[in-house]
C-alpha cells in the first residue's frame, strides 16, 4: 500500500522530479502505480515494465551515484477526470558537467487511482540538437 497520496498530477510529477534529483528510490517508487502495466523508457533504452523491472532500473541509475537537477519547460498538459498526459522538456544539468546538454523530451501519464494521482508512463527521448549556423531547424511535417 503507498504511504502517500498526491491529489494532483502536478503533485505527482513534481514528487517524481524530487526523488529523481535526490535519488531516493523508495519516493521514486511510491509516485508509480502499483500495476504491472506501468511503463518507462528512458532515452535509447529498451523499454521496462512493470514495477520489478522499473523498480531495479531506478536502483542501478541511483547507484551510479551520478547526480542530477531537472529543470522542466514548455510544459503541454491535457486532463480529464481519470487521466492526465505532460509532455515536457527536461533540462538536465549533471553535476560536475559544463556542457550543455540537448533537453529530453518527455511524455509522463498519471492515473487517478483510489491512493491519488500516480504515473503509468514515463517516456524520454533525446530532443533535437539546438539549431546552429550549419543547421537548418526542420520543417514540420504530417505524418
Amino acid at each position: 500500500m503507498k504511504k502517500s497520496s498526491f491529489p494532483t498530477p502536478q503533485d505527482c510529477e513534481t514528487a517524481f522530479y524530487e526523488a529523481l534529483e535526490a535519488a531516493d528510490l523508495e519516493a521514486m517508487m511510491e509516485v508509480w502505480a502499483e500495476d504491472e502495466e506501468i511503463v518507462c523508457v528512458h532515452p535509447g533504452w529498451p523499454r521496462l515494465s512493470g514495477l520489478e523491472q522499473i523498480r531495479a532500473n531506478w536502483a542501478k541509475i541511483f547507484a551510479s551515484g551520478e547526480r542530477l537537477k531537472v529543470q522542466l519547460s514548455e510544459p503541454v498538459c491535457t486532463q480529464g477526470m481519470m487521466l492526465a498526459v505532460h509532455n515536457v522538456h527536461e533540462n538536465i544539468l549533471v553535476a560536475g558537467e559544463k556542457a550543455r546538454r540537448p533537453p529530453v523530451v518527455t511524455t509522463n501519464v498519471y492515473l487517478r487511482t483510489a491512493t491519488g494521482w500516480r504515473m503509468v508512463v514515463h517516456h524520454a527521448s533525446v530532443g533535437p540538437q539546438p539549431a546552429g549556423p550549419e543547421r537548418e531547424p526542420p520543417t514540420k511535417t504530417l505524418h
